[in-house]
């Protein structure tokens, strides 16, 4: 019988006698591979977890990582890959399912959505990572962790260095009590080239404000002449200072775009050209803090003496401490370039002493952990607060999170006014080691107990309310496999960290591989990883995963280079086709708005023996990443392209008639997502456009013939994409394809 809190939007599916849906191995078409697939329906409960990934799916969410998938679809595609073709897919979804005797590997593991939602449906899992930082998250997220002893451990590290760390962020107000600090405002500062004053790179003196400004337009701004914090409207051009009464104007700074011009001599110069010729990184300005009052007020206030001689000794402490935190120099890369230009040579450089004193007080206690589990579970934890206290991270203004984290331009990007967070953080602080233990170490465990899935209620087009399903996974928490020996003897999850071109695994033992491959574009998350890695490796040590100080290796797939990509992504996927059984299925999720990015998967799909049997649109993960909202065209669909081997698969003889076949597949699945109210850019049409594309081609005789029937049908792609993204349903082009296209 279901239990119900309404008051909470819980449904528990669970009876009293634990009745569930066992499933096991079948030969034939699967689920995924159906033309009635629910991807629009699945996309509309994907979307509601995307805005709160960490909420709604916090297990994979307890370390940062990036392109994190959304558990909602992947257990969508897990169901779809084990489970035979006509099932319910959406009533299998809200159904405890148990598919029995089945293994899904994963070679580019992540954040461990695969895993994590396979082992929820009650299947074996196989996971493997070529970075050792994507690793280490996934098995401190899998791992069993007795609750328990987690809050013991928390609390003695509480008890031991919290109030050595809290006391770093102090301040005395007027009256001469004592108040803690939960944010401190720095701004870069560069000497001007033509008389050597320094100039503050502000490019505005507004420096918080709400995050919904029209609705609360109350903001705060620093006077240029005296220091002074005012309040003003978040769009004022002209104010009065409070203090010194001089007029200002708090929209505009010295910094404007990439030139700044200075105060004192009005010259004008280029930023970044001027930092670089300086040959050290930028120097700081404290200019204000948010401070906590004892009866639980926030309030903005200027730095004072105090403020700058508290700091002052913590530069001394750091001082006499030993070897407090690793000395790595930063390796040049496409995303670790712009940290460079800043002259940032090492990793430490990207915190002021005060933190680097905290942090280092942090990684001493958690290094002296015993139990080897809990050593690397509070590591996991010091890593991911990282991201959060830095001299890379800003401030988000109020009502939201207020700490904007380092990645969110999915770059190394120096910040002219970074904020710097309390370390170990108070009951209102974001982005701290207090706060991350209990919104991620906690919320984690929760959910490992007891998973849930979100459910939509009401039609669509109307405002539909959300609930969360219990009762239908098990929970999760593993006792690890280290080899695959040991999983092939009864453990259920086995993780590795290395190249997924050459595995361990047992030819034809798996019955599904499901993953999200790279891509060969500009984000190197190997480069990235590296600020977190050398924090771990100083904690836990140079051995296992850390023996180098840099997760970058020459196998990765992630590759600018075309052919390079072309290459490492069709060595994996010929691994793959070994240990994959003969009726086992390929699925993976995927997008690229350039056409070699789809070209390139075609020729290493097909260089491997895969064909694709299947593909179609899904919610991807970003609803609320920076990147999109720059975008022009954003993407925010993946593709489930779903493969088989192509000695399983029918060669197609065509009668000329591509397009003819391709269009009315890539118009249904437009419809249907606009039907479900889903507004779409031209790149997300072209993307099903590809899609569909490649799965004709892939099923050809020849790869050569394939790639060139690809590379020659840019017009009649570009029109589709017109007549699709434009509502026009019809095949303009189709005359013209019957015309040039060969059989194949």
């Amino acid at each position: 019988m279901a239990r119900t809190n309404p008051s909470q939007g819980r449904l528990d599916l669970r009876s009293e006698n634990e009745l569930k849906d066992v499933l096991i191995h079948f030969v034939g078409p699967c689920a995924l591979e159906d033309d009635d697939f629910p991807f629009e329906l699945i996309s509309d409960v994907a979307e509601i977890e995307s805005w709160r990934k960490e909420i709604n799916r916090p297990i994979y969410h307890i370390h940062k990582w990036w392109a994190q998938r959304l558990g909602t679809v992947f257990r969508a595609i897990t169901l779809g890959a084990l489970t035979p073709s006509g099932t319910d897919i959406l009533s299998a979804f809200y159904r405890p399912v148990r598919l029995k005797d089945l293994t899904v590997f994963d070679p580019f593991m992540g954040s461990g959505t695969t895993i994590g939602e396979a082992a929820k449906l009650g299947v074996r899992a196989i996971g493997r990572d070529i970075n050792p930082v994507a690793h280490f998250l996934v098995r401190n997220a899998l791992a069993f962790h007795d609750r328990e002893a987690v809050l013991q451990t928390f609390q003695d590290i509480e008890r031991d260095v919290a109030d050595q760390i809290r006391a770093n962020y102090k301040t005395v107000l007027p009256d001469g009590s004592e108040a803690d600090v939960l944010y401190y405002f720095w701004v870069k500062q560069v000497n001007c080239p033509a008389c050597e004053s320094e100039v503050d790179l502000f490019s505005s003196r507004v420096f918080a404000k709400h995050a919904y400004p029209s609705r609360y337009p109350d903001a705060k701004a620093v006077c240029p002449d005296c220091g002074e914090v005012n309040s003003v409207r978040y769009d004022a051009n002209q104010t009065t200072c409070l203090s010194c009464k001089s007029e200002f104007n708090p929209l505009s700074g010295p910094a404007k775009g990439q030139k700044a011009t200075c105060p004192s001599c009005h010259h004008s110069f280029a930023i970044a050209k001027t930092i670089r010729e300086r040959n050290a990184p930028p120097a700081h300005r404290l200019y204000a803090k948010l401070v906590l009052t004892s009866d639980g007020k926030k309030v903005y206030a200027a730095a004072n003496d105090e403020d700058r001689e508290s700091f002052a000794r913590a530069e001394k402490a750091l001082e006499a401490r030993t070897d407090p935190y690793p000395v790595v120099r930063i390796e040049p890369g496409y995303n670790t370039n712009q940290a460079l230009g800043y002259n940032y040579r090492y990793w430490h450089e990207m915190f002021n002493a005060r933190q680097l004193l905290c942090l280092s007080i942090l990684a001493e206690r958690i290094r002296a952990i015993n139990e080897p589990v809990m050593r690397e579970l509070f590591t996991c934890l010091f890593s991911g607060a990282l991201e959060f206290n830095n001299l890379f991270t800003s401030y988000k203004g109020e009502g939201t999170g207020a700490v904007r984290h380092m990645f969110a331009h999915h770059i190394l990007k120096p910040e002219r006014v970074p904020l710097e967070a309390n370390v170990w953080g108070t009951r209102k602080s974001s982005g701290s080691f207090m706060t991350m233990f209990e919104g991620r170490i906690r919320r984690a465990l929760d959910y490992a107990d007891d998973p849930f899935e979100l459910r939509l209620q009401g039609a669509i087009g109307e405002k539909r309310k959300t609930e969360k399903v219990y009762g239908l996974s098990e929970p999760l928490g593993f006792d690890l496999a280290e080899d695959f020996s040991a999983f092939k003897k009864g453990k259920r999850i086995y993780l590795s960290c290395g190249d997924s071109s050459v595995t361990d695994i047992e030819e034809g033992s798996v019955d599904a591989i499901i993953t999200d491959p790279p891509f060969f574009d500009n984000v190197h998350y190997s480069q990235l990883a590296d600020f977190f890695h050398v924090w771990q490796r100083h904690i836990l040590g140079e051995t296992g995963t850390r023996v180098t100080n840099t997760t970058r290796s020459p196998d990765e797939v992630q590759n600018a280079d075309v052919s390079a990509f072309t290459e490492r992504l069709g060595s994996v996927w010929a691994e793959c086709h070994r240990v994959l059984s003969d009726e086992g299925v390929l699925a993976f999720t995927y997008h690229h708005s350039r056409s070699e990015g789809w070209s390139s998967v075609l020729q290493a799909l097909m260089e491997a023996g895969f064909g694709i049997s299947a593909a179609f649109p899904i919610k991807a993960e970003m609803s609320v990443a920076m990147p999109k909202h720059q975008a022009k065209e954003p993407i925010d669909l993946d593709i489930v392209v779903v493969c088989r081997k192509r000695s399983a698969l029918k060669k197609h003889n065509w009668n000329g008639d591509l397009w003819g076949t391709i269009h009315p597949k890539a118009a249904s699945q437009v419809a249907r997502l606009r039907d479900c109210g889903r507004k779409l850019s031209r790149n997300d049409v072209r993307i099903i456009v590809m899609a569909q594309l490649i799965r004709q081609l892939s099923r050809s005789h020849a790869m050569e013939s394939a790639l060139s029937l690809l590379e020659g049908s840019n017009s009649e792609i570009e029109e589709a994409i017109h007549s699709l993204h434009s509502g026009n349903g019809n095949n303009p082009q189709e005359a013209r394809c019957e015309s040039r296209i060969d059989r194949i």
